[in-house]
This record gives C-alpha cells, sequence and structure tokens, in this order.
C-alpha cells in the first residue's frame, strides 16, 4: 500500500509540474485538462482521480516544495511563524520566486494563499492564545508575501526579516 501512496504523489507532481509548464506559455483559462495530462504523459483520469480543480494542483505543488525545502534545512518548527523565525519563511518564499511570480501573473493567488494556509497556520486547539496569535502571524506574513511579491521581490530576506522587527517594534 505504501507504495501506491508513493506512486499517487509522484502522479500528483508530474500533473502539477505540468500544469507550471504550460502555465509558462499561457494564461490557465487557455489550458485544457487533456493538454496538462497528456504534458505529464498520464491519462485524463489520473487527473480527475486527484485534482477538482487547477488551483488544487499549483496548490499541492507549493506544499511539496515546501516540504521538500524545509526537510533539505532541518526545520523542526514549522507550523508557528513568529518575528524570531520568520526568516526562514523569507528565504523559503525567495527561493521559490520564480513559481511564485508566475502564479501571481496568472491570477492564482489564492492557490499561494492556500498552501500558506496549509502548511503555515496551526489547526485551532485548546489554547486560545495560541490559536489567535497563530492566525496572526500568519496573516501578517502573508500579507508581507504578497506584498513583496508584487513589489518583484526587491528586498532580500535578511531586509524583510527587519520589516518584520520593525513592526512589530523589536
Amino acid at each position: 500500500m505504501g507504495g501506491n501512496a508513493k506512486t499517487t504523489e509522484f502522479l500528483k507532481e508530474c500533473l502539477a509540474d505540468a500544469l507550471i509548464k504550460l502555465l509558462r506559455k499561457k494564461p490557465i483559462e487557455k489550458i485544457s485538462v487533456p493538454e496538462i495530462a497528456e504534458t505529464a504523459q498520464v491519462g485524463r483520469t489520473t487527473y480527475f482521480r486527484n485534482f477538482s480543480s487547477k488551483q488544487e494542483a499549483i496548490t499541492f505543488k507549493l506544499i511539496r516544495v515546501w516540504e521538500r525545502w524545509a526537510d533539505e534545512h532541518e526545520i523542526s518548527e514549522r507550523k508557528k511563524f513568529t518575528p524570531e523565525n520568520g526568516s526562514t519563511f523569507f528565504e523559503y518564499n525567495y527561493s521559490i520566486r520564480d513559481i511564485l511570480a508566475l502564479c501571481y501573473d496568472r491570477g492564482l493567488q489564492s492557490a499561494v494563499y492556500d498552501a500558506f494556509y496549509s502548511v503555515m497556520v496551526p489547526q485551532a486547539g485548546e489554547d486560545v492564545l495560541e490559536c489567535y496569535s497563530g492566525r496572526f502571524y500568519s496573516y501578517g506574513l502573508f500579507g508581507l508575501l504578497d506584498e513583496w511579491i508584487k513589489r518583484g521581490f526587491r528586498e532580500t530576506p535578511q531586509e524583510m526579516q527587519a520589516y518584520i522587527y520593525k513592526i512589530c517594534d523589536k
């Protein structure tokens, strides 16, 4: 059964990669599911079995890229971001700036947000203060990311970290 799950993940990533490849050439509205499947060299049913929308495929890819990056950089705390560990957040996003810029250029900001929300926001728990502070930092960080992408990543990850400290008045 483990091999099947790995195969499914592999196929999903192939489909998402195919979609990204096609997005580099044309708008998402002009990309068909059969075209994605053909580019990924899989059947159309594989796409429909794994994704309900193109946006979902992009979100899946962004989550997978984060998981790999976090593993490679030995990030242990992945769902609780504060001013102190914000540099990790900006370094990661800077490393995938080409994909993020493509998503924004093609009107897929919500796919970026969905991936961000999935990997950066802890699920609700019993500790009310932890829940609210998690939401506060995550939405704040996403707002900074959104502006940074729109500004074309003009600032370095270190400059973005410094802005967090200035904003939080540390």
